[in-house]
């Protein structure tokens, strides 16, 4: 899924009102699998001044780049944390945990030739899935308007929780977000 339908579906299913510590770790856990992928590409974007189709035809590849993603997209990574979470009673890391493991078990059905190696360390096995979430050579063109749909009831399910004003706007602004990947793969490759 594209990030910020994992950050919806964090908030979906560990938000609370009037619990900001947790709503941020669902929010964080949410997004701390796609981390590093988000700072690599920064970095050599407009730091190194390398192209996109560079980036996500070569470095996206590369065994360097799968090694970091290997670590941040580990059940067992995350597995680990959540138990070690539940043993020092501290709700938020165990939020935080469970959004990054609920993350993962969206992304792992979901990439093809992508797939990251989500058993590391013990195997650098990828389960390269004949559905994507993106590529339209593997029905991503029919999961893409399903995953946005899926977001904006999400999002009504959030809308519904929270009553604060300033927290329904935000949902608002925020059901055009799972849109942004469109309208960015567009911009830099003439598609999604």
């Amino acid at each position: 899924m594209n990030t910020p339908t994992h950050l919806i579906l964090a908030a979906a299913v560990f938000a609370k009102p009037g619990q900001k510590k947790v709503t941020a770790a669902a929010l964080l856990g949410g997004f701390l699998p796609d981390f590093s992928l988000y700072f690599m590409f920064f970095w050599h974007r407009f730091v190194l001044n390398v192209s996109e189709n560079q980036i996500f035809g070569q470095l996206y590849y590369s065994d360097r780049w799968q090694s970091i993603f290997a670590v941040d997209n580990s059940f067992l990574v995350w597995a680990l944390i959540l138990a070690l979470a539940l043993v020092v009673k501290r709700p938020w890391l165990v939020v935080l945990a469970g959004a990054a493991l609920l993350h993962l078990c969206f992304d792992f059905p979901l990439h093809n030739d992508d797939a990251r190696a989500h058993f590391w360390p013990i195997s650098l096995w990828r389960f390269e899935s004949p559905v994507s979430y993106w590529d339209s050579r593997h029905y991503g063109a029919i999961l893409a308007p399903l995953e946005y749909i899926f977001a904006l009831i999400l999002l009504a399910i959030l809308w519904r929780r929270f009553d604060h004003r300033g927290v329904r706007s935000v949902l608002a602004v925020t059901a055009l977000l799972p849109l942004a990947p469109l309208v960015i793969f567009g911009w830099m490759f003439g598609g999604p």
